[in-house]
């Protein structure tokens, strides 16, 4: 049976029970989970095989490429300046970026490449996995491209685009990558192992991915006769190579290849942020309250990024999403819901939120990516969690 390790603060031992259930029935090749409450580490488990290739266990610095969840870390290199008075969120784009000023771009505002308003979920012309090591072609294309829709009047998820854009932004305005933002300005003061273009030093320690998600000709493969509505209608977005939504989730053409160390090194601030479970959490702490000394947001700040801007039909998920500014924020149907909730999550499973009115932060990564099935394991480590937290509010002692 795979051995589960780390530990748990008191009162949180069922959270070790249902990480451990997860590996034993077969759920997991290798996770990590941590919690934060009130700024305090109460739970940092790890567990399972980082390479299941080589047998290499996961170990207490394994760290893991977590997809989308990257973004929200992308987005508090945004809001960092921008408290600071560096960066208006409403003011043109083209003020920091002048090459964006183009094919109807002019007027889009910054707050918009957060919220996924501005159209430019895809580009015309693909781009080589190359050219998105790069840097410069993918936002070049970026500042060429003509919007989709009129930007502001919709919302589809920029799944590749928002990195580029909202990065080459963060660059403009600080002269840094957004990867040296991040390390020097968020990452480094909070000691977070947490990195968007991983040095060379750490890629010994990273996990290798295992997918178990459907590929554009499985996905071409699906029965749509056979799905009832809405489910069909969502589904044939998906399985048409050119619908906008298949064009998005293709930016990059071939696909990119996250076990590749090439791509871990580069700055793709949509996909590609490689972490620990601990850091993910820690980030997410830092951004609700004080973590030793330290807090991303002030509270004032954080509830206005954590605000609701827009809500719907996504136009590329064409499922029902709600967003702040850069964080996402769940529907009632998530089990991470909560009114005051926000965080992403990222492709095949992995999560990272926080919830101010509680004073949780949550933090799951692994490297088994699974879609297409319902996915237990975060659920069952949250329900822990809760379970956890209602116990030692009730055992607390009277004040």
């Amino acid at each position: 049976m795979p051995e589960t390790r780390g530990e748990t603060a008191p009162g949180f031992e069922a959270v070790r029970e249902a990480f451990a259930a997860n590996l034993a029935e077969g759920r997991e090749i290798g996770a990590a989970v941590a919690v934060y409450l009130h700024g305090r580490k109460v739970v940092d488990l790890w567990g399972g095989l980082a390479d299941p290739g080589t047998g290499r266990p996961w170990e207490r610095d394994t760290l893991q490429i977590v997809y989308s969840t990257t973004k929200a870390i992308t987005a508090a290199c945004a809001l960092v300046p921008a408290q600071r008075g560096e960066l208006d969120l409403d003011a043109p784009v083209a003020d920091y970026w002048p090459e964006f000023a183009t094919a109807g771009k002019e007027r889009i505002p910054v707050r918009w490449l957060l919220t996924h308003q501005a159209g430019l979920p895809a580009i015309d012309r693909p781009i080589t996995p190359a050219q998105a090591i790069a840097w410069e072609p993918m936002v070049s294309a970026l500042a060429a491209q003509r919007p989709f829709w009129e930007p502001g009047t919709e919302h589809g998820y920029h799944a590749m685009t928002y990195g580029w854009l909202v990065g080459e932004v963060v660059r403009r305005v600080s002269g840094r990558s957004i990867g040296t933002f991040l390390a020097e300005e968020i990452a480094g003061p909070l000691g977070l192992d947490f990195w968007i273009g991983l040095p060379e030093r750490e890629r010994h320690r990273v996990s290798r991915i295992v997918s178990t998600v459907p590929g554009p000709g499985e996905m071409a493969a699906v029965d749509l006769d056979a799905l009832p509505e809405p489910v069909r209608d969502m589904m044939a977005a998906f399985t048409d190579p050119t619908s906008l939504t298949m064009r998005s989730m293709s930016v990059v053409t071939p696909s990119l290849d996250h076990n590749d160390p090439a791509e871990q090194a580069a700055e793709m601030p949509s996909t590609n942020g490689i972490c620990t479970a601990r850091a993910l959490a820690r980030f997410y702490a830092a951004l609700i309250g004080e973590v030793d000394g330290h807090r991303i947001l002030t509270p004032a700040n954080l509830a206005e990024a954590t605000a609701e801007q827009v809500s719907g039909i996504d136009r590329i998920l064409r499922v029902p999403v709600r967003i702040g500014t850069g964080f996402g924020l769940p529907t009632q149907d998530a089990f991470w819901y909560s009114p005051t909730a926000f965080g992403f999550g990222g492709l095949g499973g992995s999560l990272g939120f926080a919830d101010p009115a509680t004073g949780l932060a949550f933090g799951y990564v692994m490297n088994r990516l699974q879609e297409g099935t319902p996915d237990v394991r975060a659920a069952c480590l949250l329900s822990a969690v809760h379970d956890a937290m209602k116990g030692t509010l009730s055992s607390a002692p009277a004040r």
